[in-house]
C-alpha cells in the first residue's frame, strides 16, 4: 500500500511499525507534523502519547520509560536540541535505546525554520557532556525518513543506545509517495536490563553514576568499545562512482541535490559519481575511502563545513586527494547550478 505523504508523518508512520509506544511530544516548527500525526495516530493503535511541558521533560520522560524498556521516542529542531543534549548524554551513560529526530534548521540562535545541516556536529560528535556518541542516520527521501526511523530503533535495542534520525526542514516538509511496511518489527527482549519493578527485574539497575574515578574511567572503556563495534552497521549508497574521476559527497536533501549535478555533469562529458553516507555515526570510512582513491572530491552541504570535516577526518591519510566545499547556509539551498559550476571549476583545477 502507498500513500502521499509528508516526510515528518513518515516518521510517525515509522515509529508505529517499529514497535514505538510512547511518544513524548513538544511542537517546533519545522517538525510539528511529527508529534500533529503522533497526537492522532499513536492513541488510534492503543499506544501513549504525551506532550511534554518542554523538550528537558520530553527527553527526560524518555530516560524513565526506556528504563522500564518501553520503546519511545520524540523529535524536535534546533534550539529544542540543544535543550536535550544534558538527557542524550544521560540515556548514553545508562546505556538506554531511544530514537530522537532532529528536523534540522537555520541556526544559531533562535535562527529560522529554513532548512540547515548546521546540527551535525551536535549530533554526530555528541553534543552534551562527556565521552558518548549517539547512533545517527541521514534520510534523503520520505521513504527513508520512515525506513531509517524503523532502523533507528533496531539500532537503537542492538546496542542499547540512543539513535539520532537526522534530517532537516526541507525533507520534513516534502510530500512523497510512501510504501507502508507490511508489518510491525518483533518486539525486542529487553528482560536482562529493564527495571519493571518485578521479581524477574528486581536485580536490574539502571545509573549512570560512578563516583569512584576508576570505575567512571572503567565504564567509558566499555563505552568505546561499544561504539567501535557498531562500525558493522555503517551504511552508505553510491551512484555513478565506478568510473568517476570526481566524487560528490552530502547527507539527507544535499544527497538529492548532488545527485542531479551527477546527471547534469555526465551530461557534459565530466564522468562524477556520488557518496551518500546513510550512517553518519557509525561513519562508514571504509566506502569513503574505496570510492575516493585517487580522485578528486567535492562537498555539498548546508552548514559551515562540519560534514566537510568529517570527509577530510576519514580519508585515507596516505594519500592527498583534493577536497573541496560547495554550500549555503541561513535556510538558503544549494543549487544543482552551484554544484555543478563548482564541480568543474574544482576539475579545471591543476590540469
Amino acid at each position: 500500500m502507498r500513500k502521499f505523504i509528508k516526510g515528518n508523518e513518515a516518521v510517525t508512520v515509522g515509529a508505529l511499525y517499529a514497535g514505538c509506544e510512547i511518544y513524548f511530544g513538544y511542537p517546533i516548527t519545522p517538525a510539528s507534523e511529527i508529534a500533529h500525526s503522533a497526537a492522532l495516530l499513536f492513541p488510534q493503535r492503543g499506544k501513549v502519547f504525551l506532550q511534554a511541558e518542554c523538550e528537558t521533560g520530553a527527553i527526560n520522560m524518555i530516560y524513565g520509560s526506556a528504563s522500564s524498556g518501553k520503546m519511545s521516542m520524540t523529535a524536535s529542531s534546533g534550539p529544542g536540541m540543544s535543550l536535550m543534549c544534558e538527557g542524550i548524554s544521560y540515556l548514553a551513560g545508562a546505556q538506554l535505546p531511544a530514537v530522537i529526530v532532529d528536523v534540522q534548521r537555520a541556526g544559531p540562535g533562535l535562527g529560522n525554520i529554513g532548512p540547515e545541516q548546521g546540527d551535525y556536529n551536535q549530533s554526530v560528535k555528541g553534543g552534551g557532556h562527556g565521552n558518548y556518541k549517539a547512533i545517527v542516520l541521514a534520510p534523503s527521501s520520505v521513504q527513508e525518513m520512515c525506513d531509517l526511523t524503523i532502523k533507528a530503533f533496531e539500532l537503537a535495542y542492538k546496542y542499547r543506545n540512543p539513535a539520532i534520525v537526522l534530517t532537516d526542514a526541507l525533507l520534513g516538509q516534502v510530500m512523497e509517495s510512501l510504501e507502508i511496511p507490511e508489518q510491525e518489527l518483533t518486539p525486542p527482549d529487553v528482560s536482562d536490563w529493564a527495571v519493571q519493578a518485578s521479581s524477574d527485574t528486581r536485580s536490574n539497575l539502571i545509573s549512570s553514576i560512578y563516583l569512584q574515578n576508576d570505575l567512571q574511567e572503567k565504564h567509558n572503556w566499555l563505552l568505546d568499545a561499544k561504539y567501535a563495534s557498531m562500525s558493522v552497521d555503517a551504511a552508505s549508497k553510491n551512484y555513478r562512482t565506478e568510473d568517476a574521476d570526481l566524487i560528490l559527497t552530502g547527507y539527507g536533501s544535499c544527497a538529492r541535490i548532488a545527485r542531479s549535478a551527477v546527471d547534469a555533469l555526465r551530461a557534459e562529458g565530466i564522468k562524477a559519481g556520488l557518496f551518500r553516507p546513510i550512517t553518519l555515526f557509525p561513519f562508514p570510512e571504509e566506502e569513503l575511502q574505496k570510492v575516493s582513491k585517487g580522485k578528486k572530491i567535492l562537498v555539498v552541504e548546508l552548514s559551515n563545513g562540519q560534514y566537510r570535516d568529517d570527509v577530510l577526518l576519514h580519508l585515507d591519510r596516505k594519500t592527498f586527494v583534493p577536497v573541496e566545499l560547495v554550500n549555503r547556509m541561513g535556510g538558503m539551498l544549494v543549487t544543482t547550478e552551484e554544484v555543478v559550476a563548482a564541480a568543474k571549476k574544482l576539475m579545471e583545477a591543476g590540469e
